[in-house]
């Protein structure tokens, strides 16, 4: 990579970085662009060079921090040489999850505001300052599952919603019971899900 892409992305990192900062100590409607640019240390036209407006900076830097949380979710699963997709994506869950536990003012963030319509848009692109994107890293684990998945956007999609859904009461208020107290119950529901999108013939084979 060129110094000239190594100077965008880094621009583009700390336009990203200084955002979020501000949004989670100020909050978004007390953020201005003029703000973060400054703190940023980038020219006003800078950040027009990545974002359209603030909204689209917080779109895409939900998208950013729930892609890169999935990615290093990843990674950590190379190196624990898990088989089984249920378990696989099982661990995936759980690191990030914990990831959100320390880090409340991410849990937060990204609770409050992602939906699969922001993290579907940017799936392919939230990874580009890494090797692989999310979608590829996604397509790698299906593909080394052993298994053929009726719809598998659909089951991201569900999973996404699964987990996200379960975990933000009980992280942040211990209700309807403290996380913990979750746990079991969410690992067996990504278990089911995760069954019901494996074709059928693959399915009735599973249980013979």
């Amino acid at each position: 990579m060129g110094k000239i892409e190594v100077n965008k992305r880094q621009k583009k990192e700390s336009l990203l970085n200084t955002a979020f900062s501000l949004f989670t100590s100020k909050g978004f409607q007390k953020t201005s662009i003029s703000d973060i640019v400054k703190d940023a240390g980038v020219a006003k036209g800078t950040f027009y060079l990545y974002f359209t407006d603030k909204y689209d900076l917080r779109n895409k830097l939900i998208a950013h921090k729930a892609g890169l949380l999935f990615l290093d979710a990843c990674a950590s699963l190379k190196e624990r040489r898990i088989e089984g997709f249920e378990d696989q994506i099982i661990y995936i869950s759980d690191y990030i999850i914990a990831r959100l536990e320390s880090d409340k003012s991410l849990l937060n963030f990204i609770s409050k505001h992602l939906s699969w319509g922001i993290f579907r848009n940017n799936l392919i692109s939230a990874g580009e300052d890494r090797e692989e994107s999310v979608y590829q890293v996604f397509l790698q684990l299906l593909h080394s599952s052993g298994h053929t998945f009726r719809d598998p956007e659909i089951m991201i999609y569900m999973l996404i919603e699964l987990v996200s859904g379960s975990i933000y009461n009980p992280l942040l208020y211990e209700q309807p019971a403290p996380y913990r107290q979750i746990v079991p119950y969410l690992h067996d529901s990504i278990r089911y899900l995760i069954r019901q999108h494996i074709v059928p013939e693959e399915a009735e084979a599973a249980d013979c």
